[in-house]
């Protein structure tokens, strides 16, 4: 089956794996679909939410019928791929934090986890940690505020350096070296809304620092996937749950048209 890659999220997340996407594969034709009403994920019941993501991916699967879906989103990768591999015919490319290059990369064996609350304290994390930075010291630093200032970046709203410093003053305190701890070196963004923020990021910390994100592993796994990435009529198709009309001109930067709404969603 040829058709676009389909990246899903919860909000304006995705767009920095079709960021990388592009990076990879210029000639691939993209859709992107985001549950914008249910916005954020985090504060919502788990069983509940893995219904829902189903129910939204399905209508977008619909909607632009895709080649690959990538749910561009830890937390409904967590809850929901299983179900969703089950019930689409398409391969489904889930995320996860890049604890594994990151591990790989750091010459001090100090991580920092760049995260939302949910996904700072799930097993699976602990579970990547365990399976791929046993000999590292990870410094976890939850900062849900970030996605608030990545959505409203999307809307044109420039990010509120402050509330920024405030939720990655953590972060810093921990790239000092003490006499019990080496220095942190790199930090995972364990949320794809986050890579959308780096060059704020990279102005704001002390000391130079890597940061490591889940689009390249994505785009490598997409190619895997999917026999052949091509252009076709559907490239650059938008849909949201709820209205948004704020992120047309911010989804324009990323190579998306102005969002349709999906139908139905349930």
């Amino acid at each position: 089956m040829k058709g676009p890659v389909l990246i899903f999220d919860s909000g304006v997340g995705g767009l920095s794996v079709a960021q990388s996407l592009r990076q990879h594969y210029p000639a691939a034709a993209m859709c992107y679909a985001c549950d914008n009403a249910w916005l954020p994920y985090g504060l919502r019941d788990d069983a509940v939410l893995a219904e829902r993501i189903v129910a939204v991916c399905q209508a977008a699967v619909r909607a632009c019928q895709p080649s690959v879906l990538v749910v561009a989103c830890n937390t409904a990768s967590t809850l929901a791929l299983e179900n969703l591999r089950e019930l689409l015919e398409i391969p489904v490319v889930g995320t996860v934090p890049a604890i594994k290059p990151a591990a790989a990369i750091s010459q001090t064996r100090h991580i920092g986890l760049l995260a939302t609350k949910a996904t700072v304290g799930r097993p699976y994390t602990q579970r990547l940690i365990d399976n791929f930075a046993s000999d590292c010291i990870i410094t976890r630093v939850a900062a849900d505020a970030l996605v608030i200032e990545a959505e409203a970046y999307l809307a044109g709203i420039p990010p509120n350096i402050d509330r920024m410093q405030a939720a990655l003053t953590p972060l810093w305190q921990a790239a000092s070296s003490s006499a019990s701890n080496p220095a942190l070196d790199t930090v995972v963004l364990g949320c794809t809304h986050f890579p959308l923020l780096k060059p704020w990021l990279e102005q704001l910390a002390p000391e130079p620092l890597q940061w490591i994100d889940s689009g390249d592993a994505i785009a490598r796994r997409v190619a895997h996937v999917v026999d052949e990435l091509t252009s076709d009529q559907q490239d650059g198709r938008c849909f949201t749950s709820a209205p948004a009309v704020n992120l047309t001109a911010g989804l324009a930067r990323y190579g998306f048209k102005a969002p349709q709404l999906l139908d139905p969603v349930t």
